[in-house]
């Protein structure tokens, strides 16, 4: 039943925390990041774009972003200066927290953008659309693709998860060996302590003839 319920929560996982879209405001001259968690070797797609406050007509010259995406250990893999839109695509190298960072131009006159912005990985990174036009096959055929690739991103995030719990119990059993040893430490210094409060003690009555 616990195996049962841990499958359902990856299996939602994949369907809702794979896909990141939102649309957020940003002042010129200001900057914005967002981070996603991305596991090693998973396909991450990227697309963004100012929103035109006026249908219609060209984007101005105030409407530039400088955008930048760089992976948990700082290296950089995708940039665009001052671009009305843009996409990215690549595979993770390594598992951490991947950051897409937004930088608006400075202008004179201060301009808020808005800007769309979605981030795939993952399973929801495939395009099946472009996957049924290139191998030509039936709808059958797709589907059963679909279910092979959501099997084996299962497969990895349950194997993700189990490599996560081994460290958290490694973390676990080399703090509970730290808090023995710090409980024995502690337990020796007030041992020590009492027993030179009670040679000082005896020491003053002697001293005092008291004993």
């Amino acid at each position: 039943m616990c195996r049962f319920g841990i499958l359902v929560v990856v299996i939602l996982g994949l369907l809702s925390s794979t896909v990141q879209s939102i649309r957020f405001e940003i002042q010129s001259g200001h900057t914005k990041c967002i981070s996603e968690e991305v596991k090693t070797n998973a396909m991450t797609v990227g697309n963004y774009h100012i929103v035109n406050p006026t249908e219609g007509h060209p984007l101005t010259e105030s409407h530039k972003l400088t955008v930048r995406v760089t992976s948990s250990f700082g290296n950089n893999l995708h940039t665009g200066d001052h671009v009305e839109s843009g996409q990215f695509a690549f595979t993770a190298p390594e598992t951490g927290d991947y950051m897409a960072c937004f930088w608006a131009v400075e202008q004179k006159q201060p301009v808020t953008l808005t800007v769309d912005f979605e981030w795939k990985t993952g399973y929801a990174a495939k395009d099946w659309s472009n996957v049924a036009k290139k191998g030509s096959v039936d709808v059958m055929e797709m589907e059963l693709k679909k279910l092979e690739d959501t099997i084996q991103a299962i497969h990895d995030e349950m194997f993700y998860l189990r490599e996560r719990e081994e460290e958290m119990q490694e973390m676990n059993k080399s703090t509970t060996s730290r808090m023995a040893w710090l409980g024995f430490l502690s337990l020796f210094v007030c041992l020590s302590v009492a027993g030179l409060q009670l040679w000082h003690l005896k020491s003053f009555f002697e001293r005092k003839k008291l004993l």
